[in-house]
């Protein structure tokens, strides 16, 4: 079935199956920052935007993309690399698996809240599962980054 969505501000149309889940679509044209982890919508590597808000693309089908704005890490470059100035800053930028589905929430986490606590901003990573770091790092890193731009 086809499927007309926007994806990082381009208007696509994709072939997809009514069963397919969108990071697998993602992937299969070519959007390979998408990660599987888990394929449980356990470990958020999936992570992506559609209009605006974070959801794990594991566990969506490509087809309730439809008509929506889907943002990927290649949508949000810049900011992708401001945060990963900070990552390397803090010792938090090891193998960076999850860094895509990290820095796509803190994008979100940004928009959300013009100055979050710290509760918020955990609230926000709890979802995404890092296995190199014990997340201090990390945490450090994001409110740095957040503080900056204040």
């Amino acid at each position: 079935m086809k499927l007309k969505f926007y994806l990082n501000g381009t208007e696509v149309v994709w072939d997809v199956e009514p069963d397919e889940y969108l990071a697998h679509a993602l992937r299969r044209y070519g959007v390979l920052s998408i990660h599987i982890g888990c394929d449980q919508t356990s470990c958020g590597a999936c992570t992506v935007l559609i209009d605006e808000k974070p959801v794990l693309s594991c566990g969506v089908l490509a087809v309730k993309a439809e008509g929506k704005h889907v943002i990927t890490v290649e949508g949000i470059q810049e900011e992708a690399r401001r945060l990963a100035d900070f990552y390397g800053d803090e010792g938090a930028d090891q193998c960076s698996y999850c860094a895509p589905g990290f820095a796509l929430i803190v994008h979100a986490l940004k928009h959300e809240y013009k100055n979050p606590t710290d509760e918020q901003i955990k609230d926000f990573l709890v979802g995404n599962l890092c296995r190199c770091t014990g997340y201090q790092s990390q945490f450090k890193a994001i409110k740095a980054y957040l503080a900056e731009g204040k």
